[in-house]
Protein backbone atom coordinates (compact mmCIF):
# COMPACT_ATOMS: atom_id res chain seq x y z
CA UNK A 1 0.00 0.00 0.00
CA UNK A 2 3.08 2.18 0.93
CA UNK A 3 4.28 1.92 -2.83
CA UNK A 4 0.80 2.81 -4.16
CA UNK A 5 0.56 5.77 -1.99
CA UNK A 6 4.45 6.58 -3.14
CA UNK A 7 3.49 6.33 -6.92
CA UNK A 8 0.16 8.17 -6.90
CA UNK A 9 2.67 11.06 -4.95
CA UNK A 10 5.41 10.94 -7.38
CA UNK A 11 3.59 10.48 -11.12
CA UNK A 12 2.19 13.97 -12.40
CA UNK A 13 -1.20 13.86 -12.69
CA UNK A 14 -2.88 15.49 -15.57
CA UNK A 15 -6.01 17.28 -15.61
CA UNK A 16 -6.94 14.80 -18.77
CA UNK A 17 -6.18 11.77 -16.75
CA UNK A 18 -8.17 12.56 -13.64
CA UNK A 19 -11.23 13.78 -16.44
CA UNK A 20 -10.89 10.14 -18.13
CA UNK A 21 -10.81 8.27 -14.53
CA UNK A 22 -13.60 10.18 -13.13
CA UNK A 23 -15.74 9.32 -16.37
CA UNK A 24 -14.94 5.66 -15.66
CA UNK A 25 -15.85 5.81 -12.36
CA UNK A 26 -19.21 7.43 -13.07
CA UNK A 27 -20.88 4.51 -14.99
CA UNK A 28 -20.67 3.01 -11.33
CA UNK A 29 -22.00 5.87 -10.13
CA UNK A 30 -25.32 5.39 -11.24
CA UNK A 31 -25.62 1.83 -9.67
CA UNK A 32 -25.22 3.72 -5.96
CA UNK A 33 -28.08 5.69 -7.52
CA UNK A 34 -30.18 2.33 -7.94
CA UNK A 35 -29.44 1.14 -4.44
CA UNK A 36 -30.19 4.51 -3.29
CA UNK A 37 -33.50 4.32 -4.77
CA UNK A 38 -33.94 0.47 -3.55
CA UNK A 39 -32.67 1.02 0.01
CA UNK A 40 -35.34 4.23 0.17
CA UNK A 41 -38.39 1.30 -0.93
CA UNK A 42 -37.31 -1.37 1.53
CA UNK A 43 -37.01 1.16 4.35
CA UNK A 44 -40.29 2.65 3.69
CA UNK A 45 -41.84 -0.64 3.47
CA UNK A 46 -40.22 -1.33 6.23
CA UNK A 47 -41.42 1.48 8.87
CA UNK A 48 -44.99 0.49 7.52
CA UNK A 49 -44.79 -3.03 8.33
CA UNK A 50 -43.86 -2.27 11.99
CA UNK A 51 -46.35 0.85 11.84
CA UNK A 52 -49.02 -2.13 11.01
CA UNK A 53 -47.82 -4.51 13.93
CA UNK A 54 -48.16 -2.07 16.26
CA UNK A 55 -51.79 -1.57 15.20
CA UNK A 56 -52.43 -5.51 15.02
CA UNK A 57 -50.70 -5.45 18.80
CA UNK A 58 -52.95 -3.06 20.20
CA UNK A 59 -55.68 -5.58 19.12
CA UNK A 60 -54.36 -8.28 21.18
CA UNK A 61 -56.19 -8.36 24.22
CA UNK A 62 -59.07 -7.07 22.58
CA UNK A 63 -59.23 -10.04 20.57
CA UNK A 64 -61.19 -13.88 21.45
CA UNK A 65 -61.54 -17.32 19.00
CA UNK A 66 -61.05 -16.91 15.84
CA UNK A 67 -60.70 -13.55 15.29
CA UNK A 68 -57.19 -13.70 17.91
CA UNK A 69 -55.79 -16.53 15.94
CA UNK A 70 -56.11 -14.80 12.42
CA UNK A 71 -54.12 -11.88 14.36
CA UNK A 72 -51.38 -13.99 15.80
CA UNK A 73 -50.93 -15.29 11.99
CA UNK A 74 -50.91 -11.63 10.91
CA UNK A 75 -48.58 -10.94 13.65
CA UNK A 76 -46.51 -13.89 12.91
CA UNK A 77 -46.45 -12.65 9.31
CA UNK A 78 -45.91 -9.13 10.28
CA UNK A 79 -42.67 -10.34 12.12
CA UNK A 80 -41.29 -12.66 9.10
CA UNK A 81 -41.57 -9.44 6.97
CA UNK A 82 -39.63 -7.38 9.44
CA UNK A 83 -36.73 -9.58 9.08
CA UNK A 84 -36.92 -10.38 5.13
CA UNK A 85 -36.93 -6.63 5.16
CA UNK A 86 -34.31 -5.60 7.13
CA UNK A 87 -31.82 -8.74 5.23
CA UNK A 88 -32.98 -6.79 1.95
CA UNK A 89 -31.70 -4.07 3.53
CA UNK A 90 -28.32 -5.46 4.63
CA UNK A 91 -27.82 -6.40 0.64
CA UNK A 92 -28.50 -3.37 -0.51
CA UNK A 93 -26.20 -1.70 1.77
CA UNK A 94 -23.63 -3.87 1.09
CA UNK A 95 -23.91 -4.01 -2.26
CA UNK A 96 -23.68 0.15 -2.20
CA UNK A 97 -19.88 -0.22 0.07
CA UNK A 98 -18.77 -3.00 -2.95
CA UNK A 99 -19.22 -0.60 -5.69
CA UNK A 100 -17.96 2.60 -3.35
CA UNK A 101 -14.55 -0.04 -3.06
CA UNK A 102 -14.62 -0.97 -6.86
CA UNK A 103 -15.40 3.12 -7.60
CA UNK A 104 -11.95 3.81 -5.20
CA UNK A 105 -10.20 0.60 -7.40
CA UNK A 106 -11.02 2.17 -10.72
CA UNK A 107 -9.55 5.80 -9.32
CA UNK A 108 -6.38 3.70 -8.69
CA UNK A 109 -6.12 2.19 -12.03
CA UNK A 110 -6.17 5.50 -13.63
CA UNK A 111 -3.74 7.78 -11.27
CA UNK A 112 -1.57 4.90 -9.70
CA UNK A 113 -1.61 2.67 -13.23
CA UNK A 114 -2.02 -0.16 -10.74
CA UNK A 115 -3.48 -3.49 -12.61
CA UNK A 116 -6.78 -4.21 -10.68
CA UNK A 117 -8.60 -5.74 -13.79
CA UNK A 118 -9.71 -9.19 -11.97
CA UNK A 119 -10.48 -6.91 -8.48
CA UNK A 120 -12.80 -4.85 -10.32
CA UNK A 121 -14.74 -7.26 -12.19
CA UNK A 122 -14.95 -9.50 -9.04
CA UNK A 123 -16.05 -6.58 -7.23
CA UNK A 124 -18.64 -5.84 -9.83
CA UNK A 125 -19.95 -9.37 -10.25
CA UNK A 126 -19.70 -9.08 -6.03
CA UNK A 127 -22.15 -5.83 -6.27
CA UNK A 128 -24.97 -7.63 -8.62
CA UNK A 129 -24.99 -10.51 -6.48
CA UNK A 130 -25.76 -8.76 -3.58
CA UNK A 131 -28.11 -6.34 -5.37
CA UNK A 132 -29.88 -9.48 -6.68
CA UNK A 133 -30.47 -10.75 -3.49
CA UNK A 134 -31.63 -7.71 -1.93
CA UNK A 135 -34.05 -7.85 -4.67
CA UNK A 136 -34.99 -11.54 -3.97
CA UNK A 137 -35.63 -11.03 -0.58
CA UNK A 138 -37.90 -7.87 -1.51
CA UNK A 139 -40.01 -10.18 -3.55
CA UNK A 140 -40.10 -13.09 -0.90
CA UNK A 141 -41.55 -9.99 1.56
CA UNK A 142 -44.24 -9.07 -1.14
CA UNK A 143 -45.16 -12.86 -1.36
CA UNK A 144 -45.39 -13.05 2.67
CA UNK A 145 -47.40 -9.88 2.39
CA UNK A 146 -50.02 -11.09 -0.06
CA UNK A 147 -50.69 -13.97 2.68
CA UNK A 148 -52.65 -11.52 4.89
CA UNK A 149 -54.12 -8.99 2.13
CA UNK A 150 -56.86 -11.15 1.10
CA UNK A 151 -60.67 -10.39 1.94
CA UNK A 152 -61.80 -12.67 4.19
CA UNK A 153 -64.19 -15.16 2.47
CA UNK A 154 -66.94 -14.40 5.07
CA UNK A 155 -67.28 -10.68 3.71
CA UNK A 156 -67.53 -11.66 0.26
CA UNK A 157 -70.85 -13.15 0.82
CA UNK A 158 -70.04 -15.94 -1.55
CA UNK A 159 -72.96 -18.21 -2.05
CA UNK A 160 -75.17 -15.67 -0.68
CA UNK A 161 -77.52 -12.84 -2.31
CA UNK A 162 -75.36 -9.87 -3.63
CA UNK A 163 -77.98 -7.63 -3.16
CA UNK A 164 -78.50 -7.52 0.63
CA UNK A 165 -81.18 -4.69 0.75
Amino acid sequence: MQAVMEEILSTSVRTATVLSVLQTALTPAFLLVALGSMLNLFTGRLTRIIDRARDREALYEETEGAEHDRLVYELRLLERRMTVTGRAIWFGVAAAVVVCVMIGMLFLIGLAKVELALAIAGTFLLALLLMATALGCFMYEVHLSTRVLHVRAEYLEYGEKAGRG
